[in-house]
């Protein structure tokens, strides 16, 4: 089999597993008794990815190739992602999770193995592509756009599954045996972790690479790089970064529970509507938008610089949380609502993406790795972490599980939201001087 088309599998399944659960989970926990602590699963993410990733490269670096660690992490992560599962199993469609500390301990588990993987693909990737004499920067795109796909895909799937008495079957109308609504979401999840732990061994091996250069234990754990603190251009970038990581999983937390919550409305257009029981298969347009986005970076990091494309990304974020203010899913609505997902594309990437690029310029080669550890510690760590916990107190303020649904004044959660975004743009174009010439 051609070399792309192997590696392009490995990231469809990579995302995939991912994708079962991320933006739909909120609403099964709501229903199990785990509404108020939904923030606190998203911020698990956050916080184990602090230091996980670090520990598990280590691994991957000096003890175990990449390619088999990255099996061994997703049978680990699909391990406990079944006890979840089984949890699930043990209670009424509407009762409660009884022991939910084993429940929420089992989730962290589980994302503890599985964050770490996101970088071992991206590791047996570019390895086998230049073991191959091919060119990551040409070939790797491509590849990691399946990874989106295999998210959207799945979250197509959980959408309109559905497991009941009467079998197996796949619907877009109201169902509350959906799996975007039940347990099986996880289960999917781990049956995909399964399916890629199989797969990782028929990948090509990833030498491990013998260096006899002693490093010190801050060099190993990548804490070198917060010398780039020093400088007042990268300090403020890395300080803005992790403001604008807070917003990173506020809609992956919320956004499902939010539109499903019209379910509940006493307005049967509104109850009835598509969008309001096909709230995972709306958001998946984010996705979508996502992989369009991606190819115009080029093109606007090279006009205007590292500080546009953050404007650009600071200011989508407003409009993202706008639209969810001021849409619903009714007609005409619900075309905010495809508004918001469609400017999730360059909220996202025009942030994370362009954000790496610039680290990668920016950074002396020695620590560039440890570079692109900061970067993501202080937006996929603190900032998201501080952010989703930020976002469910404003959100457990304002709204409650009522029958089943979250509801309450999602209006003034979602212009809370746009507001932060929004003064954080005004700041960060007034603070943050760019250079006459940011790149080469």
């Amino acid at each position: 089999m051609n070399i792309k088309v192997r590696l392009a599998t490995l990231s469809f399944l990579e995302f995939a597993v991912w994708g079962t659960y991320l933006t739909c989970m909120g609403n099964y926990l709501g229903r199990v008794g785990l509404g108020e602590q939904i923030p606190w699963f998203y911020a698990i993410q956050g916080i184990v990815s602090i230091f996980m990733p670090t520990l598990i490269g280590i691994v991957g670096d000096k003890f175990i190739q990449p390619q088999r660690l990255l099996g061994y992490c997703h049978a680990l992560a699909a391990l406990f992602m079944g006890g979840i599962w089984y949890m699930g199993e043990q209670v009424a469609p509407d009762g409660e999770i009884t022991d939910k500390a084993l429940f929420i301990t089992l989730y962290t588990l589980s994302v503890a193995f599985y964050m770490p993987t996101i970088a071992l693909a991206n590791t047996v990737s570019f390895t086998t592509l230049r073991k191959n004499g091919l060119d990551t920067v040409n070939d790797f795109p491509p590849i990691r756009v399946l990874g989106t796909v295999g998210f959207i895909a799945t979250m197509w799937f959980v959408n309109c599954a559905v497991w009941d008495a009467s079998g197996f079957s796949f619907t877009v109308a109201d169902n509350a045996s959906k799996f975007q609504y039940t347990h099986m979401q996880f289960l999917s999840s781990a049956v995909l972790g399964l399916v890629l732990f199989l797969y990782s061994f028929t990948l090509p091996k990833c030498e491990l690479q013998p260096t006899h250069e002693s490093k010190s234990l801050a060099q190993t754990l990548g804490l070198d790089a917060f010398k780039l603190f020093k400088r007042t251009r990268m300090a403020l970038f890395f300080i803005f970064s992790c403001l604008l990581g807070m917003a990173l999983q506020v809609t992956n937390s919320y956004a499902g529970p939010f539109i499903t919550s019209f379910k509940g409305s006493a307005d049967a257009v509104v109850a009835n509507s598509f969008a309001a029981n096909n709230a995972t298969l709306l958001t998946s347009l984010s996705q979508v938008s996502e992989s369009v986005c991606i190819l115009f970076i080029p093109f606007f990091f090279k006009r205007v610089g590292i500080k546009g494309v953050m404007l650009m990304s600071m200011f989508a974020w407003t409009l993202r949380f706008g639209f969810f203010g001021l849409g619903d899913p009714a007609m005409p609505g619900v075309l905010l609502f495809i508004l918001s997902c469609i400017v999730y594309g360059v909220a996202f990437d025009f942030f994370n993406v362009s954000g790496g690029i610039f680290v990668d310029q920016e950074c002396d080669p020695s620590i560039k790795a440890s570079a692109q550890g900061l970067f993501m510690l202080m937006t996929n760590g603190l900032g998201a972490t501080i952010g989703t916990l930020a976002a469910g107190a404003v959100v457990n303020h304002y709204c409650s599980w009522q029958g089943g649904y979250l509801q309450g004044d999602w209006q003034t959660c979602w212009f809370i939201f746009a507001a932060f975004s929004l003064v954080v743009g005004i700041l960060f174009a007034f603070i943050y001087k760019e250079k006459k010439k940011e790149l080469k």
